[in-house]
């Protein structure tokens, strides 16, 4: 096991190349052995840029431009990366072999961990994690909160003197949030390692954590100090800038839940549903989607949400079973949203992606945006103005000549929900549509959703974050993992 490691930066930075302005600058502090770090900033501000810093991640100056200096136990990053274990923001990302049990080793035998202590830690990862799945299940048919899992086991089972966590529970259920905390909270006693966790759900670290550094927008930090120091002598100012302050009130209306008897406009019918045509991960599934209204699709990671979510969208065929559309959906009723073609689901049913980069098309922002409307026949004065109205409502009017692959993960959130929304379709599906959103972020997305409801669209989306429940109204259709196959 690596000894505990000490962080410093002085007037440290990094600039993309390519990018007008830096990611992060001017940042300075010290971190000693131990120390439990939240890192809290404005979606955008660089927190996961610094964490690659820290990690030695960022690349050589082909791919950008640093200043000042960013040193772990004294020396660059890119140096002690056997002693640092980064886990990254895209669990997709941090995914390297085909079996669970050997992604999980990978990093232990890179390290050069003795062969027969290997499956030991392999095992207690897993276990810490709470991910129960086969040592050979494939990496490729888990979910993305399995995946998040994932990505954690392996890196605590390197032991590293240095762990960073990039929003480590954003797509985990409630047990898993809990789990991931608990295990973390174990490994940081057992071990004594420094802990840097960047996370917008404040709350959930507060009794691991003994410090909070807070990221500026345009350079520096906002604030530093102990929790109870920054939340309790800069609240204002923090929620202000977009961190979401414990105890803080969201401040949208609270929808009220859909009357059962309301007409569907999508209803199912003794549904089963799989990712890839064999696996059942839910059956016998007569729902209605209410029209006007909110469905939000909750449940623990791995019941096949996001599977329920993409067959109700008409992008995956049903296995058994069917969905099928009111008549002002589709010109007729019965008809099976699986069967149009993409044209067709263009005004009828929109899909916002768990992965934001799914759906990306063009080279800019701006583009991106009408890329809809213009499909839809509208004028490049009128698409330009759908885009430019929603680039404003979701703070990312200063990077509308940006690449959409440039953005922050936040940020490519909040774009990609504003490209279903731009074509205005009737039905929109989102998989979780508030990931990685600080709190302006957050508010901007639910405040939109909340008027397509009013304009009689219907919303089915999935998420375990509450407060979307509750702003949402609608109903909440709690799905359990499937044990039979």
């Amino acid at each position: 096991m690596a000894a505990p490691a000490r962080v410093t930066a002085n007037e440290w930075g990094w600039r993309y190349a390519g990018r007008r302005l830096p990611a992060v600058s001017d940042v300075s502090f010290t971190i000693e052995p131990g120390e439990r770090v939240l890192l809290l900033g404005a979606s955008g501000a660089g927190k996961s840029t610094l964490l690659a810093g820290l990690a030695g991640v960022l690349g050589d100056a082909d791919e950008g431009e640093r200043t000042g200096s960013l040193l772990v136990d004294g020396s660059a990053p890119e140096s002690r990366r056997g002693a640092i274990g980064l886990v990254l923001q895209d669990p997709d990302a941090g995914v390297v072999l085909s079996k669970v049990g050997d992604d999980v080793a990978f990093g232990c035998e890179n390290l050069g961990v003795p062969a027969s202590e290997i499956p030991s830690r392999v095992a207690a990862a897993l276990d810490e994690v709470g991910l129960d799945v086969p040592l050979d299940r494939p990496t490729k048919e888990l979910s993305g909160g399995q995946k998040q899992r994932l990505a954690l086991a392996g890196v605590l089972a390197m032991r590293p003197g240095l762990l960073l966590l990039d929003e480590p529970t954003a797509n985990l259920d409630p047990t898993g949030v809990r789990e991931v905390r608990e295990s973390v909270g174990r490994i940081l006693e057992d071990t004594g390692a420094t802990l840097v966790v960047v996370e917008h759900r404040t709350e959930i670290w507060a009794d691991v954590l003994t410090r909070v550094i807070v990221l500026a927008a345009d350079g520096g930090l906002l604030a530093d100090g102990t929790p109870s120091e920054v939340f309790g002598r800069h609240g204002d100012e923090l929620a202000d800038a977009g961190v979401w302050v414990p105890g803080r009130s969201i401040p949208l209306p609270v929808l009220e839940s859909a009357d059962a008897g309301t007409d569907a406009v999508l209803t199912t019918q003794h549904l089963a549903v799989s990712r890839d045509r064999r696996t059942v991960v839910q059956a016998g599934l007569d729902l209605r989607m209410p029209r006007g209204a909110a469905t939000v699709l909750s449940g623990p990671n791995g019941a096949g949400k996001s599977t329920l979510a993409l067959t109700l969208a008409g992008l995956l065929p049903e296995l058994r079973g069917a969905v099928t559309s009111a008549t002002d959906l589709a010109g007729r009723s019965g008809v099976r949203p699986s069967k149009w073609a993409s044209r067709e689901l263009l005004t009828r049913i929109g899909t916002v992606f768990q992965e934001p980069e799914h759906q990306f098309l063009a080279r800019t922002l701006r583009d991106e945006l009408a890329v809809g409307p213009r499909a839809l026949g509208k004028t490049e004065a009128e698409a330009n103005a759908i885009a430019d109205d929603l680039l404003e409502r979701l703070q990312l009017a200063p990077l509308a000549l940006a690449n959409p692959f440039t953005l922050s993960g936040g940020q490519k959130r909040r774009l990609s929900v504003a490209t279903v929304l731009a074509s205005a379709p009737q039905v929109i599906v989102l998989d979780e549509p508030t990931f990685g959103q600080d709190r302006r972020g957050w508010i901007g997305i639910v405040e939109l959703l909340q008027e397509e409801i009013a304009a009689g669209r219907t919303i089915i989306a999935v998420s375990h974050d509450d407060a979307v429940v509750r702003h949402l109204g609608g109903q909440r259709l709690e799905l359990e993992t499937v044990v039979a196959r």
